[in-house]
């Protein structure tokens, strides 16, 4: 009871509604497009539940009718198939439907206000799927070894990543850094060394714990690869003084 109380008060301050095709008046072959409205409330309840698949998130909504009439589902026949699930999750992940919801909350609550301190880090994420393999170093075939002949031009060296995105945007930088999955290791707080396959998300947020930021990247992509565009993104956002980050 608890737990829908909590995906209640999450639903009403999202308000994901605002952001999905509503229903075509014309509309009269297929599933109407307000279902969409209740899927998308079902993909909030995924990820509050912590429901890894499509199917749980039906089984989740036949027993309790509680959560199916939060979610907007009157009736067990109301709720749709898994691949219809499955199919309109895909959907909000492709537009990027989270982020858009994301992006107003942040604007409409953090916007109006100055704030004081943006905290940013990473942190693991555990993934099962397999791990691409690592990316070969282009070297130009033309290239010789030691230093260029008297007279001749030696090759241009590339600017370093971090160079290149002072002058960037961000969403420009953000293209050049690898999003697979891939394993990687980093020390934890104790000292440590952990070693895992899967993703890092790196967030900034706010005084308070509001993640005003978000991009997830591969492991081995280091924190300081990030930082800048990161920096630039929460500038766009919100209004605020300093920030609090590791060495990196």
């Amino acid at each position: 009871m608890e737990q829908q109380r909590h995906l209640t008060q999450i639903l009403e301050i999202l308000a994901v509604e605002r952001f999905v095709p509503k229903s075509a008046a014309h509309q009269w072959m297929g599933r109407k497009l307000r279902e969409r409205e209740a899927i998308a409330r079902s993909f909030v309840a995924k990820a509050l539940y912590r429901l890894a698949t499509s199917r749980a998130v039906i089984r989740a909504l036949v027993e309790s009718p509680n959560l199916r009439r939060i979610c907007g589902f009157e009736r067990k026949s109301d709720i749709p198939s898994e691949s219809t699930f499955s199919r309109v999750f895909q959907e909000f992940a492709k537009t990027d439907l989270g982020d858009q919801v994301h992006q107003v909350l942040v604007k409409e609550t953090l916007k109006p206000q100055l704030v004081g301190h943006i905290a940013r880090d990473a942190t693991a994420i555990v993934d099962r799927e397999k791990a691409a393999p690592p990316a070969k170093k282009e070297t130009p075939a033309s290239r010789k070894r030691g230093r260029p002949a008297q007279g001749q031009i030696g090759e241009k060296k590339q600017d370093r990543r971090l160079t290149q995105q002072i002058s960037e945007e961000a969403l420009e930088s953000l293209k050049k850094i690898p999003t697979h999955c891939d394993t990687g290791t980093k020390k934890n707080s104790q000292g440590y060394k952990e070693t895992w396959k899967g993703y890092e998300l790196h967030a900034d947020v706010n005084d308070c714990g509001l993640p005003v930021s978000i991009i997830l990247t591969s492991v081995s992509v280091p924190d300081s690869q990030v930082a800048i565009p990161l920096m630039k993104m929460t500038s766009q956002r919100v209004d605020y003084l300093y920030d609090l980050m590791d060495a990196a």
